[in-house]
C-alpha cells in the first residue's frame, strides 16, 4: 500500500470516528493529520511538526483581514443598516408581484454582503419582513424559503472571508481578483430567485401596497447610501491599489465605527466590549481553523495525496465535464455536512491540482467551490443558514424545504453556469487586469 492510500485512510478514518465522538472539527483535523504521518516519522517529530504547521499557517499578514472584517460586520449588524438597506430594496421592488419577497432577496445581497454573513442576513431581514409580509398575507412558509435561499448571496458578493480563506489554501491567489469574480455568480443567485419569486406571487396574487412620495423616496436614499459607500470605498480602495485587502479590513472597521456611533447613533460606546468580545470569539475559531488545516494541507502534499485522488479521478474519464461534475457533486454533499471555511480548508489542496490539470483557472475553481458550499449553509442536516432562517420565520423545515425546491433548481441550474462558463467568474477579473 502507498504512503498516499495509507495516510488518506488514516486521515479519513481518524477524522471520521473524532467527528462521530461530537469532537471539535478544528480538534479533529489536527489529530487525524498528525496520526497520518505516524506510520513515517515518530510521534515526537510528528507532534512537533504539527506545532510547527500550525503557527507557521496562521502567521500570515494578509490573515489580519478576516479578524477586521468579522469586526466591521459585527458592528454593522447591530448599527441599524438593516432597516436603512430594507427600505431601499422596498423602493427599488417598487410594485412588482411579491415586492415584499423581492425586498427581501434584494436586501439580503446588500445585507449579507456588507455584514459578510449569510447567517446575519437571514436573521436580520427574516426578523423585520417577516412579520410585515404575514400582515400582507404572505404564506409564512413562502417568506421563509424565500428569505433563506438568498441569505448565502452575500457570501458570493464580496467582501468574503472565506475568499481570503480560499486565497490563503490556495497558495496566494489574488483576494481582489476573487472579490471581483464573485460579483455576477452572487447576483445571478439572487437574480434566478427573484424570477421563481414573480412567477409564484403572480400566481398567488401577491401584490405590494406601499407607495412612495418623491420625498420619501429620496429621504430613503440618502439614509441607506452611507451604508453603499461602505462597499464602495473597501472594494473601490482594493481595486484602485489604495490599499490592500488587509489595510481595506482597518478601513471597513474605522467607516463602521463612524457610521454606527456618529452618523446612526445606534450604538453606544458601552456596547463595543460586547461587540470586541463575540468578534474575538469567532476569529480564534476561524484561526484556529485554519493553522491546523496547514498540518492536513503539509500531510497532503508530503503524501503526495492530491496526485493520487487527481489519479482516481481521471482514471473514472478524463472528459473536463465529468470531472467537473463529479467535483460539484462531492463538494453538494460535503457541504450539508460541514461549515463552509472547514470544507474549504480541506478540500482545496485535493480538488484544485485536479482542475488547473485540466486547464481550470485558479479563480474559476475557487468561486465555484464556493458557490457550492454557500448550497450547503441552507441544506439540511447541518445548514446553519436554514436553521435561523426557519427560527426567525416561525415556520418548520418540513414545510418551508417544500418551498425550497424550486429555489434549489434555479440556483443549481446556476452552479451549472458558473461551472462550465468560466466567463460568469473571470469576465471582470479580466476586464481589472487581475488576467491577463
Amino acid at each position: 500500500m502507498s504512503i498516499a492510500v495509507q495516510s488518506g485512510l488514516i486521515i479519513l478514518c481518524v477524522l471520521v470516528f473524532l467527528l462521530l465522538l461530537g469532537a471539535p472539527i478544528a480538534v479533529a483535523l489536527g489529530i487525524s493529520s498528525v496520526c497520518a504521518i505516524l506510520p513515517v516519522m515518530s510521534v515526537d517529530i510528528a507532534v512537533l511538526t504539527g506545532c510547527q504547521r500550525t503557527f507557521s499557517g496562521i502567521s500570515i499578514f494578509s490573515l489580519l483581514a478576516i479578524p477586521f472584517f468579522i469586526l466591521a460586520g459585527n458592528i454593522m449588524n447591530r448599527g441599524g443598516i438593516a432597516i436603512r438597506l430594507i427600505n431601499l430594496a422596498k423602493l427599488i421592488t417598487g410594485r412588482a408581484p411579491g415586492a415584499l419577497a423581492q425586498t427581501n432577496i434584494l436586501a439580503n445581497m446588500l445585507f449579507g454582503s456588507i455584514s459578510g454573513s449569510g447567517t446575519a442576513a437571514a436573521s436580520a431581514m427574516g426578523s423585520i419582513i417577516g412579520p410585515i409580509e404575514r400582515e400582507e398575507g404572505y404564506d409564512p412558509n413562502f417568506s421563509a424559503a424565500v428569505n433563506i435561499a438568498t441569505a448565502p448571496t452575500g457570501l458570493l458578493i464580496p467582501p468574503s472571508n472565506v475568499m481570503i480563506t480560499f486565497s490563503l489554501v490556495s497558495g496566494g491567489t489574488s483576494v481582489a481578483a476573487l472579490f471581483m469574480a464573485g460579483y455576477i455568480p452572487g447576483i445571478l443567485w439572487g437574480l434566478a430567485c427573484m424570477l421563481v419569486v414573480f412567477f409564484i406571487a403572480k400566481k398567488k396574487g401577491y401584490r405590494a401596497k406601499t407607495r412612495f412620495t418623491g420625498s420619501e423616496a429620496v429621504k430613503i436614499i440618502l439614509q441607506a447610501l452611507p451604508c453603499l459607500l461602505l462597499i464602495v470605498i473597501v472594494i473601490g480602495g482594493i481595486i484602485l491599489g489604495v490599499f490592500t485587502a488587509t489595510e481595506g479590513s482597518v478601513v471597513a472597521v474605522v467607516y463602521s465605527l463612524f457610521l454606527s456611533l456618529i452618523v446612526y447613533r445606534s450604538i453606544s460606546v458601552k456596547e463595543l466590549p460586547t461587540i470586541l468580545r463575540e468578534s474575538a470569539e469567532m476569529t480564534g475559531i476561524i484561526i484556529f481553523l485554519i493553522g491546523v488545516s496547514s498540518i492536513m494541507s503539509w500531510v497532503m502534499a508530503f503524501t503526495n495525496i492530491p496526485s493520487m485522488v487527481s489519479a482516481v479521478l481521471l482514471s473514472i474519464s478524463s472528459n473536463k465535464i465529468v470531472i467537473l461534475l463529479i467535483i460539484n457533486v462531492i463538494l453538494l454533499v460535503v457541504g450539508t455536512f460541514m461549515d463552509m471555511t472547514p470544507a474549504c480548508l480541506i478540500f482545496t489542496p485535493i480538488f484544485l491540482p485536479v482542475c488547473t490539470s485540466l486547464g481550470m483557472n485558479t479563480i474559476h475553481f475557487g468561486i465555484m467551490m464556493i458557490f457550492n458550499l454557500c448550497i450547503g449553509t441552507i441544506t439540511p442536516p447541518v445548514g446553519t443558514t436554514l436553521f435561523v432562517g426557519v427560527k426567525v420565520g416561525k415556520v418548520k423545515i418540513e414545510t418551508v424545504f417544500k418551498q425550497l425546491l424550486i429555489h434549489f433548481a434555479v440556483i443549481l441550474g446556476v452552479l451549472m453556469l458558473v461551472t462550465y462558463v468560466p466567463a460568469i467568474s473571470l469576465w471582470l477579473p479580466k476586464l481589472m487586469g487581475y488576467i491577463k
